[in-house]
């Protein structure tokens, strides 16, 4: 489907609704402008009355909100941590038209001057409306759970660079991944929850009660801060991955984190892309925090859109082969090579409910962004970010922000 990139004054799509972990079997879509002028079912609204462009969608087509990514390094041959604009530029327009209608910029670990560098550029391409904030992948993260980051840059917590990194993002900067075992933490979660960014838990060697104070602490301090009038919560990064496994005489930070999720304490992610986590992994942590309590991510980086070779994560290469991306230096897991629809699609294949796999991949990251009443949810007022697919979710129309986008080649 070719539709030209420019808004539409009014236009109707119509298919099984999915938002906020419900469905409507018969549902319509109306869009005015940039905003969801109505969401629901489609016998209670005037399509004729409305008037306006219908969506021409395949039978069966699913529709739901915009997916939103918290958790992004980059795609087709741009790797946000390198900080070059263009192929920046070019990855976000490519993530836009795969139906990741809001994604967090993601930096890896690297020099303090190029972290500096990638969080000036993506504070700009923020102010532009291309991303919804940025998350800091380090540099303050544990040595002997660093993953595809670069040991020789992480620091225990410099509250000096972190200040200079808050400052160059200009209230841009949405969540920071942090060991809460090194010296100083508990300042760092201070000092990132009095200027509104969620502390995210991640590449940590910690131990359970380690693990379960900071998540309390971090919590405790959000609560107080309170910014945007919307109750959020810390997040855990890429849960499983970059922390120690879950042993029964050793839980690590792994039972912390799901006892937390579960309370409602703690939004842990997820890179449900069949190469991450086992299928039985995801099923699980779904029946035992709830959807509500998950947010899907890609943890995408350059290879995302492209067939296998040679890329870069920040200052380190990487080798895809049969579409998993590994560490050339260490063989170590560096990224995901998988869009978010992608991830909600596995997710559903791994036995998930596709309507608690769609909220997590919508609604949940929308909250912990503090954006709720902006996007996440198909409702009236919201920006009009709407994914179509057909029956077996594949990709069949993108809108965002009341723009129908063409598709990418060979989705």
């Amino acid at each position: 489907m070719t539709m030209p990139d420019a808004p539409l004054a009014r236009l109707v799509a119509r298919g099984r609704l999915l938002s906020d972990g419900d469905a409507v079997d018969d549902g319509l879509v109306a869009v005015e402008g940039d905003r969801i002028a109505y969401a629901g079912p489609a016998e209670e609204f005037d399509a004729e009355a409305f008037g306006g462009t219908e969506l021409p969608l395949p039978e069966g087509a699913l529709l739901f909100p915009g997916l939103v990514d918290l958790h992004c390094h980059g795609a087709v041959g741009g790797d946000f941590p390198s900080a070059e604009e263009d192929s920046a530029r070019r990855a976000i327009d490519f993530l836009h038209r795969s139906g990741t209608t809001t994604l967090l910029a993601s930096l890896v670990t690297a020099a303090p001057d190029d972290l500096l560098r990638g969080v000036r550029l993506f504070a700009q391409l923020d102010a532009e409306g291309l991303v919804g904030g940025i998350h800091l992948e380090g540099p303050f993260l544990a040595k002997a759970r660093c993953g595809a980051q670069n040991p020789a840059f992480l620091l225990d917590p410099d509250l000096g660079l972190a200040e200079e990194l808050i400052e160059a993002a200009e209230g841009k900067l949405a969540t920071m991944t942090y060991a809460p075992e090194l010296p100083g933490a508990a300042e760092l979660v201070d000092m990132l929850t009095a200027h509104g960014v969620t502390p995210s838990l991640g590449h940590t060697d910690c131990d359970d009660e380690t693990a379960a104070a900071s998540l309390d602490q971090a919590l405790d301090e959000l609560t107080s801060a309170g910014f945007d009038g919307e109750e959020t919560v810390p997040t855990v990064t890429h849960l499983f991955n970059g922390m120690p496994p879950l042993h029964h005489r050793s839980p690590g930070p792994v039972a912390a984190c799901l006892r937390a999720a579960a309370d409602g304490r703690a939004v842990v992610e997820l890179v449900a892309d069949g190469v991450h986590l086992d299928p039985a992994t995801v099923r699980t942590v779904f029946a035992l925090v709830g959807d509500a309590n998950i947010a899907l991510v890609t943890d995408s980086m350059a290879a995302a859109g492209l067939s296998d070779g040679h890329y870069m994560l920040g200052p380190s290469p990487v080798t895809v082969r049969d579409g998993v991306a590994t560490l050339d230096a260490t063989g170590s897991i560096a990224g995901g090579t998988a869009t978010l629809l992608d991830v909600v699609r596995r997710t559903a294949q791994a036995g998930v409910p596709l309507e608690a796999a769609v909220r997590a991949a919508t609604a949940v990251p929308a909250a912990v962004l503090g954006r709720s009443d902006e996007f996440g949810s198909l409702r009236r007022g919201l920006r009009a970010d709407l994914v179509a697919t057909d029956a077996g979710l594949g990709l069949a129309a993108v809108v965002r922000a009341g723009q129908v986008l063409d598709l990418p080649e060979g989705r």
